[in-house]
């Protein structure tokens, strides 16, 4: 069994209309979701659920909601290869709550931007929530995401962030690319 404390503001959104969220995931996963609306905590329970990892991936589910992703993004956390990590932006302050927002609007970007522009480029979902910053993805484009994140938050300007994380895209696939093909043997006469 796990817990998670959930924003209370959260709270409708892991419901969902008439419930159908957390039923849906029920449903799916075998795994039960009790949540305390008034308090924000959420007990997840995997035992009745075929696949004991799903209680974990469950979890992240929930975890994801708490930190601002939509039911729809945050359900890619119930597949084998996405997981869930989070930054502090406070880590980046230096102590000093003004900077908060500028952080975020750094992170944001105009309308939205420099978040989809991140998510673009590094294939994952993201989502500012507080002081927090959180990405959904597998561990290579956490890692590459994160590290576009920290770029930011250091004060990197946006176009050298972008440009580094189009090359790292690029190496990527290419070694995607090297790996997936096998060599051609010669036939046997």
């Amino acid at each position: 069994m796990q817990y998670v404390r959930v924003p209370v503001d959260r709270i409708g959104v892991l419901l969902g209309r008439s419930g159908e969220v957390k039923k849906k995931v029920e449903n799916e996963t075998g795994v039960s979701i009790n949540i305390d609306s008034t308090e924000g905590d959420v007990e997840v329970d995997g035992s009745g659920s075929p696949d004991p990892v799903m209680e974990l991936k469950v979890t992240a589910f929930v975890n994801a909601i708490g930190r601002g992703f939509s039911p729809d993004r945050a359900k890619k956390l119930l597949m084998d290869d996405a997981f869930l990590d989070t930054m502090h932006i406070s880590d980046y302050t230096g102590g000093r709550k003004n900077r908060l927002q500028r952080m975020r609007g750094r992170l944001i970007g105009a309308a939205g931007k420099s978040r989809k522009t991140l998510e673009e480029l590094t294939e994952t979902s993201i989502s500012v929530q507080g002081d927090t910053v959180a990405v959904i993805g597998d561990p290579v484009e956490i890692e590459l995401a994160k590290s576009g994140i920290d770029m930011l938050l250091r004060g990197s300007e946006h176009s050298a962030v972008f440009h580094f994380l189009e090359h790292k895209r690029r190496e990527l696939k290419l070694k995607e690319l090297m790996y997936s093909t096998e060599p051609e043997w010669p036939a046997e006469h």
